[in-house]
C-alpha cells in the first residue's frame, strides 16, 4: 500500500484517501484492483455506483480524516480513519 504522504496521482493533485477493491491476507498484495480516489473536503452521502460494500483496503493521507457510515445517507454506525 502507498504511504499516507504519497497519496498524489500522476498530475500532482492532493488526494485525502484511496479505497481499493481487492484485498489479501498478505500485506504486500493488499491495495490492489480498482481504486476510488477521495479528494480533500469532499462530502458524499452515498458510495459511487459499483462501490457499495466493495472497498476492502484503504489508505488515508496525512492531515486528512475519512468518516464512513454503516448505512447509506450517513446513517447507522460511523467510524473515522486517519493516516
Amino acid at each position: 500500500c502507498p504511504k499516507p504522504a504519497d497519496l498524489r496521482p500522476v498530475n500532482g493533485t492532493r488526494v485525502c484517501a484511496q479505497l481499493y477493491a481487492d484485498n489479501s491476507p498478505y500485506y504486500d498484495q493488499c491495495c490492489a484492483g480498482d481504486v476510488l480516489l477521495v479528494p480533500p473536503d469532499s462530502d458524499a452521502p452515498y458510495m459511487p455506483r459499483g462501490w457499495s460494500a466493495r472497498a476492502s483496503s484503504l489508505v488515508v493521507g496525512t492531515r486528512c480524516e475519512l468518516t464512513v457510515w454503516s448505512r447509506r445517507g450517513k446513517k447507522g454506525d460511523k467510524h473515522k480513519f486517519g493516516a
